[in-house]
């Protein structure tokens, strides 16, 4: 039986995997969920035994049930290629008494290659099967790194459009210039005079713009999403914890069943999330420690009960997760509230009004697998120096958020095996990780800092770096956050 995915706001909304794929987000603004969560068909001790593809199939299969097998296994084998540059696809390393599972050997050094991958073939696939016509226009918000994946996965795709939308001064100089230096005919990139959280409301806006569906529907057009929002991408990011503990038991780490924890940086919620859906679907996650930098609206959720997004934005080291508004709480929050919609839409219409909700005890209550913890800018420094000197080990800003995180966590419980969800390759955050690890290279040029990590850390500079060092910026639009609309407009001609 088809599995179906209901909004978290109105559970009259319904669609199978395809629709609410091409869909990205419900008509009412809510996400789409599944009504359940499949337990595993196979064992543990099974999968241990597959590739990459071989667990993406086993896993993905149970969650999008109105893909055949050969559907399937088409956006699977042609994602999961030689655009990686390991055929791990996702290795874990030993390091700092805990397993970093490296999720940045894509095309674009960072964990949302995992996901926005396989998602072009996943949305052309939907597409197909619901016998739509139309031209799919991604439309999407990035704190950074979902852009260019998406790009790179998009870019000259037939019948898909792609327009981004980037806090100008929000993001990393090599994530920026990873942008604004994207080819494609299709594709659109545009920064915003304001932050993520303004760039992901006026996105969601547009979605929900029924003038502007009928603008789209009339030129051929129609909106679907990269954003974990889009359930295509949060099915995929469900894959590498399954894939990362088969690996542990592979290497005699574990045996089956035993139980591990799982630190995520976090802050739209999509990747911890994808954790706790393969946790009810049956892996055996002890505890998911929600890792946050000093914007730590989740960690704050997590001890009191209370989102309040009613603070101040701080800029960070680890731009990824600066985000006061992390969307995929909501697909939590319709869990732990029974999967009652109306229940969550009345957060969310609190969230929206006032900027804040608080759940109740009982909803608390079922909070218990996760746990949150933050980093400071100068614990975050000192993780990427206190590693690197320990074991010539060099992480990204945001991992080393996660490895903070994780010091403190261990500090004060019993350890378990740990997997600590490395979400970028050093490389994006060079002048962060080289400062952190001497403030002496702080009077370096952006890419003679690059060629410095690489002597550092003994790593090849990844191929996605060498493409920007010489490329011409392409995208040169920058708006402010109430143009977004008319920019869109003038892309599409509408």
């Amino acid at each position: 039986m088809d599995l179906i995915y209901k909004s978290t706001r109105n559970e009259n909304e319904t669609a199978l995997a395809s629709q609410a794929i091409l869909k990205g987000l419900a008509d009412d603004g809510g996400l789409f969920v599944p009504d359940s969560i499949p337990a595993f068909d196979v064992s543990l001790e099974a999968l241990s035994k597959m590739d990459y593809k071989g667990v993406a199939y086993e896993v993905m299969k149970l969650m999008l049930t109105d893909f055949t097998e050969e559907e399937l296994k088409y956006c699977i084998n042609s994602a999961y290629d030689s655009k990686f540059d390991t055929p791990e696809i996702a290795p874990l390393v030993k390091k700092g008494g805990a397993y970093f599972l490296e999720l940045f050997h894509g095309k674009t050094i960072a964990f949302k290659d995992m996901a926005l991958s396989i998602l072009p073939y996943l949305l052309t696939t939907s597409a197909k099967k619901n016998n739509v016509s139309n031209e799919i226009v991604i439309l999407t918000a990035t704190s950074g790194d979902t852009g260019k994946a998406a790009l790179a996965g998009f870019a000259d795709v037939p019948g898909t459009r792609i327009i981004v939308f980037y806090p100008k001064n929000g993001v990393s100089p090599i994530q920026e210039k990873q942008m604004v230096t994207q080819k494609g005919d299709n594709t659109c990139v545009i920064g915003i005079h304001g932050n993520f959280d303004d760039a992901q409301t006026g996105v969601k806006k547009m979605f929900s713009d029924k003038n502007l569906a009928a603008a789209l529907d009339a030129k051929g057009f129609q909106f679907s999403s990269a954003n974990s929002i889009n359930i295509g991408r949060l099915v995929p990011q469900m894959v590498y914890y399954v894939y990362a503990y088969t690996r542990l038991m592979a290497k005699g780490e574990i045996q089956e069943g035993d139980l591990i924890d799982v630190v995520v940086p976090t802050g739209n919620f999509g990747n911890i999330l994808a954790a706790y859906y393969a946790k009810l679907m049956g892996l055996p996650i002890r505890r998911l420690v929600c890792a946050s930098n000093e914007n730590k609206v989740l960690y704050d959720f997590f001890e009191t009960g209370v989102y309040d997004r009613n603070r101040e934005f701080i800029l960070t080291s680890s731009p990824s997760m600066d985000i006061l508004i992390s969307s995929n709480l909501e697909r939590l929050i319709y869990r732990i509230a029974g999967n009652n919609a109306a229940s969550n839409k009345a957060l969310m219409d609190s969230l929206s009004k006032d900027g804040r909700y608080e759940i109740s005890a009982d909803m608390k209550g079922e909070l218990a697998s996760f746990t949150g913890g933050y980093a400071t800018e100068a614990e975050t420094s000192a993780a990427i120096k206190a590693l690197y000197e320990a074991e010539g080990y060099i992480m990204d800003t945001h991992t080393a958020v996660a490895k903070s995180v994780f010091d403190k966590y261990a500090a004060k419980t019993d350890v378990l095996p740990t997997v600590i969800a490395s979400t970028a390759s050093p490389y994006k955050f060079t002048r962060s990780v080289m400062n952190s690890i001497d403030e002496k290279y702080d009077s370096f040029g952006d890419f003679e800092l690059v060629d410095k990590l690489c002597e550092l850390s003994g790593v090849k500079v990844p191929e996605a770096i060498e493409d920007i060092r010489s490329a011409p910026v392409r995208h040169d639009i920058v708006c402010e956050k109430d143009a977004m609309e008319a920019e869109v407009r003038k892309f599409l001609g509408l």
